[in-house]
């Protein structure tokens, strides 16, 4: 079954979580989420997939974040999605999928639990 990375090779943590994958024998398809960001349909599946909202993998340091006012507690989750795939740099990094099931490298090890 193919283990997929939603990756950003800048970013230290995305970095350890691909090399903790490799370090374990699995060679993950690599989805470069800034460069090819998934659907709205997509990101809901995925945050299925995590049991979390948007709001629990929201990045809230970045600048679009103010300046779409996404703090907003009216905003309604699709809101929110329809924002983080527009934006994608909104999107907590890096996320690991595996058929059903997902989870996002924070700490990088937490995705040891579903490959």
């Amino acid at each position: 079954m193919t283990v997929t990375i939603l990756h950003n090779p800048r970013c230290s943590k995305s970095r350890a979580t691909l090399n903790l994958l490799r370090d374990n024998g699995i060679e993950p398809k690599i989805v470069d989420y800034l460069e090819t960001p998934p659907t709205a349909e997509e990101f809901k599946s995925i945050l299925d997939k995590l049991a979390l909202g948007p709001r629990d993998v929201i990045r809230r340091g970045e600048k679009v974040y103010k300046e779409l006012e996404l703090a907003d507690d009216n905003l309604s989750d699709t809101a929110l999605i329809t924002a983080m795939v527009g934006n994608p740099i909104l999107i907590e990094r890096p996320i690991v999928i595996k058929g059903d099931k997902a989870a996002l490298g924070r700490p990088p090890e937490s995705v040891l639990e579903i490959v």
